[in-house]
């Protein structure tokens, strides 16, 4: 089975594609992967090199939550088409939402990783504003158009049906990351951890920085903190690390005795299951997906308290016993997300999909703002 397969090289979906990608079975499928966001680098390039049913196809095309992108995601649509028309694929599957609405020949699933609009509204507590009407309404035709919308959590999908109404097919397939990467250090040292993109406001890393200033504990950042835009994070209390290489993060995690993450919005979590897998006691942002996820096997904070946050940091630096629980139960919980779970789900979706007939669009209410309708290349 031939699949065609888009991912961006500048967030987690990198890693989740590869991952799934090592869990097809070479002799059954053969994966062409369109990257997008940036060339992926030298280590990324190596990594899709081992795979020898991949195929890596590269661009810098900005993807379409990026600030005007719409050329980009016009031509790259071009792009896409011609990949297919090469390819023939018996499913197209991508990790973004508008190039749904292509006139692709194969029937399309549509991973939902993230959105905008469900970002806006867990962050800033309020809909996205006009300025992202168009983004919207394309992100709602991408939807329509797919034969499955697939969601990491339930929390995820019901964000999406709440931003863009109701969905045709869905079903919700957890991540899952490799056990053998990660396991717990000989001795845990006493330091509280946290990785992702520090830039981003829905990791809520301010409240992290201001939690350490009377911590016991230092607390250590790794991720990029320079916005896209050219915003630069700045830190007062805690430790920035910098980006730090996938086994230099799985060392911290190693180390580490608590992994912090009072997140706004976080759709699944790969870090946190990279964390809870490493041995590290959780405390996480009280969120609708990171309570699905991990209930019973972390501490849980509003993330707008900051002095709640401080509270359960200080309790577990004071509680050996109670940290060494949750670490175990966090860990047990991580067991449930394997890759070859992962894996065997989306091999049945991408069986049964391809008996499927490519869908109509489905009917929906006049856009607020008509949007221009995109030409494509034949």
């Amino acid at each position: 089975m031939n699949i065609l397969m888009t991912a961006d090289t500048v967030g987690g979906v990198w890693t989740y594609a590869l991952d799934l990608i090592r869990t097809l079975p070479p002799h059954h499928y053969n994966v062409t992967l369109a990257t997008m966001g940036a060339a992926p680098s030298r280590a990324q390039r190596r990594e899709a090199a081992a795979l020898s049913h991949l195929h890596l196809c590269e661009s810098s095309y900005k993807l379409e939550w990026m600030d005007e992108p719409w050329a980009d995601v016009e031509e790259a649509g071009h792009w896409l088409l011609q990949l297919s028309q090469a390819v023939q694929p018996a499913i197209v599957h991508l990790n973004g939402y508008v190039h749904a609405a292509l006139p692709w020949q194969a029937p399309v699933i549509v991973v939902a990783h993230s959105c905008v609009a469900s970002w806006w509204r867990a962050v800033k507590g309020e809909a996205a504003p006009p300025t992202y009407d168009r983004y919207r309404c394309c992100v709602a035709a991408g939807l329509r158009a797919a034969n499955l919308v697939v969601a990491p959590t339930q929390a995820m999908l019901a964000a999406l049906v709440q931003e863009y109404g109701p969905l045709r097919r869905t079903r919700v397939i957890a991540n899952g990351r490799d056990a053998s990467c990660f396991a717990p250090a000989a001795a845990k040292e006493p330091f509280v951890f946290s990785v992702g993109r520090l830039w981003d406001e829905a990791k809520n890393v301010a409240a992290l920085d201001a939690a350490a200033a009377k911590l016991a504990w230092p607390v250590r950042l790794a991720g990029a903190a320079t916005h896209p835009g050219g915003a630069v994070l700045t830190l007062h209390h805690a430790q920035a690390e910098g980006v730090l290489t996938p086994q230099e993060i799985s060392q911290r995690l190693a180390r580490a005795s608590i992994f912090a993450l009072p997140a706004r919005y976080e759709p699944f979590g790969l870090a946190v299951l990279e964390a809870a897998l490493s041995g590290c006691a959780l405390v996480l942002g009280d969120i609708p997906s990171l309570r699905e996820n991990w209930q019973r096997a972390a501490l849980f904070v509003a993330p707008d308290d900051p002095h709640a946050l401080h509270d359960a940091l200080a309790r577990l630096i004071d509680d050996a016993a109670t940290r060494q629980r949750l670490a175990a139960a966090a860990r047990d919980r991580a067991h449930h997300f394997t890759l070859r779970r992962m894996g065997e789900a989306y091999a049945a979706c991408y069986g049964q999909e391809a008996r499927q007939p490519k869908v109509h669009p489905m009917a929906t209410r006049p856009a607020s703002q008509p949007l221009r309708q995109f030409t494509y290349r034949e």
